[in-house]
């Protein structure tokens, strides 16, 4: 059997749709593009995909991560292309490697997000990250299924900082790499780096705690993409490619 790794977006309105709709529109993709799926064994089979720390819903992302099995083997770049036109623009297969390497969702260590934050000042925002990191515990509150649960959003963050504002006179329609129109208004931009820890710290945590330690709130919902989950280099703050290790395991000319 035949394993490949596979990264794919979610842009624009499709960071709407959830893991479950992902899941059925990419088994339709696959179905259409008569990829010759490795199946589990026992009474119900199902076609070998597994996926890895899914964004939650209503946040674009660069890179999500699935792997699928596959009974005959294929050459992994057209296999992406084939899978990429068979699913709707948005939800786009970018990425393709064979599995050569263990321990993948072990190399998912951190998530880089940018976090728009519209009609907040760049002073503002500046403010409010220097008490936020400046803060050793910054407790938050979650409502979960089992009531509400309080932990600290502090510690996971490895880096945060603000990024040039951004903004435009009102005539300008351009798009950033998201897909999302920028508007007239100031506009600041966080970088966060996020460590994935038990229990998860979600940047929706992190505004909160930037809420309850420096009084910020945006006066519409912020605007949240990861850009880059994987092995984290503690040093520069940066989050590096975890599909790497098996480029470099490939044999020479693959």
């Amino acid at each position: 059997m035949q394993r490949i790794r596979l990264r794919y977006t979610k842009r624009g309105r499709l960071r709407f749709t959830s893991h479950r709709d992902f899941q059925r529109a990419f088994e339709r993709a696959l179905r259409r593009s008569s990829v010759p799926m490795a199946y589990s064994a026992g009474f119900t089979p199902h076609p070998k995909v597994s996926y890895a720390n899914a964004a939650p819903t209503g946040v674009a992302s660069e890179a999500e991560y699935l792997e699928i099995g596959l009974a005959e083997a294929r050459d992994p770049q057209a296999l992406r292309a084939q899978l990429d036109d068979s699913l709707p623009a948005g939800l786009d297969i970018i990425d393709a490697v064979e599995v050569r390497t263990s321990n993948f969702v072990e190399r998912l260590e951190a998530s880089e997000w940018q976090v728009r934050l519209a009609g907040v000042a760049a002073e503002e925002a500046a403010r409010a990250v220097a008490v936020f990191l400046a803060a050793e515990q910054v407790e938050v509150q979650r409502l979960t299924k089992n009531g509400v649960r309080v932990f600290d959003a502090r510690g996971a963050v490895a880096a945060l900082e603000l990024l040039p504002a951004q903004v435009d006179d009102g005539n300008d329609t351009a798009t950033d790499r998201t897909g999302d129109v920028r508007t007239g208004n100031p506009c600041a931009i966080l970088r966060l780096v996020v460590r994935h820890a038990t229990p998860a710290v979600r940047p929706d945590d992190v505004l909160s705690g930037l809420r309850a330690t420096a009084d910020l709130a945006p006066p519409v919902p912020a605007e949240v993409t990861r850009l880059a989950q994987g092995p984290l280099d503690e040093e520069t703050g940066t989050v590096t490619d975890p599909l790497a290790l098996d480029r470099a395991a490939a044999p020479a000319g693959l």
